[in-house]
């Protein structure tokens, strides 16, 4: 019989579970810390709860983590970690460590549909989404857990295509029962989905990235084809209706492509379509990907570009680029030949 996984329950789930199996309703905190402050592999472990209620959860319930079945290390010292999510599926998470900082790229779908011209995810096509279990197991069990300082959903799928199960994980990393993590170390990236961005910011606090890469709608629908559902100016009337001038972080992501989107009409547009709202743009460099007749500009461009955006009330910043080589990158991120 496959047993229901405590990891990635909540704590009302967790309450639940115990007054089910007729346990004190104290327990449900127990095995909050063990799990979440403790991080535990087993039941067994639990060792402040009698061993008839450890044989009482053990017969429908496991912790559930699994350790990743790969690592591969990067020369710059950022590792990618493979996860199997089921029979035949996988996903990818990334580590990566850079002086005092640790941030994890975590995924929350195998696959993605949004099919972004530039990116290998996209080109995998979409399996599944991945439960809460499946997510926060991606923090939980790599080696450099206890390290990390910062979380961003930035890999594999769409985070707002799975809403329920993000804003669960988002709820277990920042409440006081488990991780107890600030909202501000947490940044959600996000093609923009019309279901999910309202909602998605009126119930979390975290950090919010658009992912953007043309400011006229025709292009972007070409690298884009979520722009046909909602444009990146009805997202960005959107996100004018609330205050990100406080702890909140407002960011879009912007790859500059060579010959496509970085030239001065561009960073123009860029302007006039971000006046009003209080955010920062992340200039990326492109990664090449097979079969994608896309080159990224060079460093030259986008430090004008930069430059142009900054002088022009749009603070930008230009991300380093790191895991090229092990295919960790920014966009880089496929398991569809794992899965064949």
């Amino acid at each position: 019989m496959r047993k229901f996984r405590l990891l990635g329950m909540t704590f009302d789930e967790i309450q639940q579970v115990v007054l089910s199996l007729g346990m004190p309703k104290f327990t449900a905190k127990q095995i909050s810390s063990w799990l979440y402050d403790k991080k535990v592999d087993s039941i067994d472990e639990m060792t402040n709860l009698s061993l008839k209620f450890r044989d009482l959860l053990k017969e429908e319930y496991e912790v559930g983590a699994s350790a990743p079945v790969e690592a591969m290390r990067s020369t710059d010292g950022t590792v990618k970690y493979l996860f199997q999510v089921s029979d035949t599926d996988f996903v990818e998470a990334v580590y990566i460590p850079d002086e005092d900082r640790a941030t994890l790229c975590v995924s929350s779908q195998v696959g993605c549909k949004m099919n972004c011209k530039f990116c290998m995810t996209g080109k995998q096509g979409f399996s599944a989404n991945l439960t809460a279990n499946q997510i926060l197991n991606q923090i939980y069990s790599i080696p450099e857990g206890d390290t990390l300082t910062n979380i961003v959903f930035m890999g594999m799928g769409e985070p707002f295509d799975n809403l329920d199960e993000l804003l669960k994980v988002l709820e277990i990393l920042t409440s006081d029962y488990s991780y107890k993590w600030s909202p501000k170390r947490i940044t959600v990236s996000s093609v923009g989905l019309r279901k999910g961005l309202q909602r998605f910011i009126e119930e979390s606090d975290c950090h919010l990235a658009i992912s953007l890469h043309s400011p006229f709608s025709a292009q972007r629908k070409e690298l884009m084809p979520a722009e046909k559902a909602f444009s990146i100016t009805e997202i960005v009337d959107v996100l004018k209706n609330y205050d990100f001038s406080k702890q909140r972080r407002l960011s879009f992501e912007y790859i500059v492509f060579k010959g496509v989107n970085d030239g001065l009409i561009y960073a123009k547009e860029l302007v006039k379509l971000l006046r009003g709202l209080d955010c920062r743009v992340n200039l990326i460099r492109f990664h090449a990907i097979p079969g994608v007749d896309l080159e990224g500009a060079d460093m030259d461009t986008m430090l004008a570009f930069r430059d142009y955006l900054t002088s022009h009330g749009v603070f930008s910043t230009i991300r380093a680029s790191r895991g090229e080589d092990i295919f960790a990158a920014c966009g880089m991120l496929s398991t569809a030949k794992k899965q064949e």
